[in-house]
């Protein structure tokens, strides 16, 4: 038996292990509270969501799931989700600003790669800039395309940030203050309350959530501040209906943000001058700003013991602007040219309803399960970009970072460009036949009718029409099979597709991105096992793949002034992930993930002449990423653990002519239990103090975090 008392490592961020995502939040178990034996192996037989509508398990999906719990976030100590899915197999991600939640996955970027909220998908990548972990309760990632679930896009894979919800506790509460290098601060708490002064009469329950986190950014004049604050309301109306609404808004404000560091010139391998690492060449008053609201009303009704009625009515609110400086690069005589004014608002709204019905029964005498649902949702965004052709140059050694509003053709402020209204309809069916004991057949069927429709109200011209409106009508399925081989292992093979925009988001597509186009087309050929060994105390999954992505936007080869549907991209690769308990004090964790990832047929326009990138790597594709932890257990009281990631290079160009180079970061942390309320944990980041690039593109380099120590206080009652 092994015992556990502080925020050990429990489960593997990676591994296929997960809660239900809507079962009640449970942490005083598993973490501060008492002692617990340590789970035998991977828990591949608890319910996911986000690889099926049918509440299966990870064993039963034939697919790649991996899953980080409230437990896994919290042994991490990640700070929001961008930390929480870096630890996820196979995935690549950043923050700079222009690019929101910048994620890599299988081959494929941005747009490719689904970024859902509680299931939600809002249709744009720069819609998902990191959220405070504090109020996010697990996150799921599922491989290759997924449109037969979650609608059009998600080649790449599907991320789903599942927020923390009120469970039938009759309190709990919990809390966290850390404090670390360049100011780095949170405070954050949450309560969990039965609104009743009987227990057995409790009926409602409420849980709020707030944290705050802030800091003076390892960059200079680089400042940030997050508030984040979550409630929801939990109310069995009956013994077989339950209601939940849930709250929860979000603000994120970032003075003089750092956009990268300009390259040092003359080389094929990026790198920058390490005496000026932390200089920021943003404008003294440059800005990154963002609102969020939410609002969902959850319905569960269960109709039998074979039927459920699940409802989501949501809402969704969004205000972005920026103002910065966004393009620098050294010029012959050693200064560093700034260029790229860029004044830019987004307001965003999103409003939809999902239905589902889960019923299970027998087809031809066999066991089945059906989910059976429809989905709408209607989005709309405005956005107001004004740039201006403006450049300087200054001395890297000695210079005043200037102002924005100085600047002439941007300092007139904001001037609507563009309105997008995207309504989306659909129908979806999922079953699960068990055709033996062992074997099971998975299939899923969506139809979506798209709707776009953009003005414009800017200058208009033949690639800028003043008004523009496309339909589509795409058609997405998946059909997997599961075997069991044991009870403690299984195989699947699968075959999936998807639809998305030949160019551009659904939020934010231009006339030049979808023209006249059809959805571009994705398909997926997967197979992989999941099994536990050596008598429980390991678990792995392993998966291969092949993605091919067609149709999608290029430069013609003909006529470089225009685009046409032919570009394809193929990605290949492998997803390993494990965990061991070496012995009953020391735990490893791993996974590795190798994609080569290729253009089969791509054009782009190169100084007014259409130029071939076939055979070329995406950009910011990294072909290897691997994680690994380490955690030993001295004592019921006391744990200390080692990690490391692995990034390998990746090109900052589509003509492969710029490379960032490959990285290695360490990092070490050793956790106390005061008492059985309170935990303090030391952590220290990038151990080496290694200089990285966390993103690459042109001439710019987005640099990592330096070496960073950080002291932490959990407690929980």
């Amino acid at each position: 038996m092994i015992r556990n008392t502080s925020l050990v490592l429990l489960m593997g961020a990676t591994c296929t292990c997960a809660w239900a995502a809507d079962a009640p939040l449970e942490l005083s178990a598993t973490t501060i509270d008492g002692e617990r034996e340590a789970p035998t192996g991977v828990q591949l037989d608890e319910p996911i969501r986000t690889g099926s509508r049918l509440g299966l398990t990870a064993r039963e999906t034939p697919a790649s799931v991996s899953v980080s719990d409230r437990r896994v976030i919290e042994a991490r100590d990640a700070k929001d989700t961008q930390d929480v899915i870096n630890a996820m197999t196979g995935v690549n991600a950043s923050a700079n600003p222009g690019y929101g939640g910048f994620v890599t996955y299988r081959g494929f970027t941005q747009n490719q790669v689904t970024q859902l909220f509680n299931g939600i998908n809002l249709g744009y990548s720069s819609a998902t800039r990191p959220v405070d972990a504090w109020v996010i309760d697990r996150v799921e990632l599922l491989g290759g395309p997924s449109s037969f679930l979650h609608g059009a896009g998600a080649v790449g894979g599907s991320i789903n940030y599942i927020s923390k919800l009120a469970s039938r506790d009759q309190q709990t509460i919990d809390g966290r203050i850390r404090y670390g290098s360049y100011d780095d601060a949170e405070f954050a708490f949450g309560i969990n309350q039965a609104l009743a002064d009987n227990p057995a009469d409790a009926r409602h329950f409420a849980r709020l959530d707030f944290s705050r986190s802030q800091g003076n950014g390892y960059i200079d004049r680089n400042q940030r501040k997050t508030d984040t604050l979550a409630f929801s309301l939990l109310s069995d109306l009956t013994p077989d209906l339950t209601h939940t609404l849930a709250i929860e808004y979000q603000e994120d404000k970032e003075d003089s943000p750092y956009w990268g560091s300009p390259i040092l010139p003359g080389r094929s391998t990026m790198k920058i001058d390490k005496h000026r690492r932390f200089e920021n060449y943003n404008v003294a008053d440059g800005r990154y700003e963002q609102r969020v609201r939410w609002i969902r009303s959850l319905l569960d009704y269960q109709l039998s013991d074979s039927t459920s009625l699940h409802n989501t009515l949501y809402h969704y609110q969004a205000q972005r602007d920026y103002r910065n400086v966004e393009r620098y690069r050294y010029n012959g005589d050693g200064n560093v040219a700034r260029s790229s004014p860029y004044l830019q608002s987004h307001q965003q709204s999103v409003l939809g309803d999902r239905i589902e019905l889960r019923h299970d029964n027998h087809l031809f005498g066999l066991p089945s399960q059906w989910a059976l649902g429809l989905d709408w949702s209607h989005m709309r965004q405005s956005v107001y970009p004004t740039s201006s052709s403006w450049t300087d140059t200054v001395d890297p050694d000695h210079f005043d970072p200037g102002s924005f509003d100085a600047i002439p053709g941007v300092n007139q402020g904001l001037t609507k460009q563009r309105r997008h209204v995207t309504s989306n309809r659909a129908l979806f069916a999922e079953n699960r036949l068990e055709l033996t004991d062992r074997l099971a057949l998975l299939t899923a069927l969506r139809y979506d009718y798209l709707d776009m429709e953009v003005t414009n109200y800017g200058k208009v011209s033949p690639t800028a029409p003043a008004f523009f409106e496309r339909r589509w009508e795409p058609l997405s399925g998946r059909i997997g099979l599961t075997y069991a081989l044991t009870p403690a292992a299984s195989l699947y093979l699968q075959y999936s597709t998807a639809a998305d925009l030949p160019a551009g988001s659904l939020a934010a597509a231009t006339y030049s991105n979808v023209g006249l186009f059809d959805l571009s087309k994705g398909e997926q050929w997967e197979a992989g096992s999941k099994f536990d060994f050596l008598d429980g105390r390991g678990a792995a999954t392993v998966a291969v793949y092949q993605i091919v992505r067609k149709d999608f936007a290029v430069t013609d080869s003909n006529n470089p002034n225009q685009s046409v549907q032919a570009g394809q991209q193929t990605s290949r690769g492998i997803e390993l992930s494990g965990r061991l308990q070496v012995t009953p004090k020391l735990l490893a964790e791993a996974n590795y993930a190798y994609v080569h990832a290729r253009y089969d047929d791509f054009n782009e326009a190169v100084g007014g002449v259409s130029v071939s990138r076939k055979g070329n790597a995406p950009v910011n594709v990294p072909a290897n990423v691997g994680n690994l932890w380490l955690t030993y257990s001295f004592t019921p009281d006391w744990s200390a653990g080692v990690d490391a990631r692995y990034v390998d290079s990746v090109y900052a160009d589509n003509a492969n002519s710029l490379k960032a180079p490959a990285y290695t970061l360490f990092g070490a942390f050793a956790r106390y239990r005061l008492d059985e309320h309170t935990t303090l944990t030391g952590r220290v980041r990038n151990l080496t103090d290694e200089v990285y690039a966390k993103q690459a593109y042109n001439t710019q380099y987005y640099m990592g975090a330096p070496r960073t120590f950080e002291l932490a206080m959990d407690v929980r009652f």
